[in-house]
């Protein structure tokens, strides 16, 4: 048995591998972000063991949608959730079983090392979202960078050019660099600040750096013939931040959870939509915009 602590997004959450096949091998990106033991306000604990199995098979009651990938989703009668996860390619690599406040899971991983790797960051990446629902903390679909001691949030659909956008930050406005590229953590301090934080799942780009800032504003992109930025409305604002955060939908309390984290983003933050065309121009004329407001 050995047992691992990791702390993101200010939460720390605890490994234990159960069997000999899986050690934290599986999760270099996760290495970064690795603490000290500690019992203290874990987040959750996640035992990952080859030989465990479900005692029933919850009710299928739909599919949860990470990173592109659609994972099956059942729930069983005492509230607790069975996520069965597959990659890409659409082989079955992960089963995870969840309690209801999601702060226990159990895991059982299939096939190659990469198979068993990405099921596992899959499952960590999930009950992290759910847990930090109830937490002021939300997993969110961006690129973020950083640009004096504030951290940018792009936000968009996959393709919509988020990761080029900022890409332009970085080659184009000195002293910038990038905090995540694909699910940075959002979280409300108590003291009302929301700041982001880096963290272990970074999409195709390899960025997994232990690393936070204030939030400085969301920028929504849509591509277009023209560059043009406005702040959004309070409507628009909310109709951009929650499609980006990771939610299970029917799941009421972390639905809410979300919602209020949202809100409360909104409160201590600006968003604005930026219609742009990927050149420099862009880049320019969002920094500079933001900076003024």
């Amino acid at each position: 048995m050995e047992s691992k602590y990791y702390k993101v997004g200010g939460h720390t959450y605890k490994l234990v591998f159960l069997d000999d096949r899986n050690t934290d091998k599986l999760l270099m990106s996760s290495k970064p972000f690795e603490v000290n033991p500690t019992e203290e306000n874990l987040m959750f604990t996640m035992q990952v063991n080859d030989n465990w199995a479900p005692q029933e098979k919850g009710q299928e009651i739909g599919h949860f949608d990470c990173g592109g990938n659609m994972h099956d989703v059942y729930k069983l009668n005492d509230g607790s959730y069975q996520i069965l996860v597959s990659n890409p390619a659409g082989h079955k690599c992960c089963l995870m079983e969840t309690n209801a406040t999601f702060d226990f899971a159990n895991v059982k991983l299939n096939g190659s090392d990469s198979m068993r790797t990405f099921g596992l960051n899959n499952a960590l990446m999930m009950v992290y979202a759910f847990a930090g629902s109830l937490r002021n903390t939300v997993l969110i679909h961006a690129s973020v960078v950083r640009k004096d001691g504030f951290g940018y949030l792009c936000l968009g659909v996959s393709g919509t050019g988020k990761s080029t956008h900022t890409g332009l930050w970085l080659k184009h406005i000195e002293g910038t660099d990038l905090m995540n590229d694909d699910n940075p953590v959002v979280r409300v301090e108590e003291n009302g600040t929301v700041r982001v934080y880096g963290s272990p799942w970074s999409g195709k780009t390899p960025c997994y750096r232990n690393t936070d800032a204030p939030v400085g504003a969301f920028l929504q992109l849509k591509q277009a013939p023209y560059n043009k930025i406005r702040q959004m409305t309070v409507v628009e604002t909310f109709a951009s931040l929650l499609p980006s955060c990771s939610v299970m939908k029917w799941d009421e309390r972390n639905y809410t959870g979300v919602c209020d984290t949202v809100k409360a983003i909104m409160e201590h933050s600006k968003t604005f939509l930026l219609e742009c065309l990927p050149d420099e121009a862009a880049c320019q004329l969002s920094y500079s915009t933001i900076r003024a407001v």
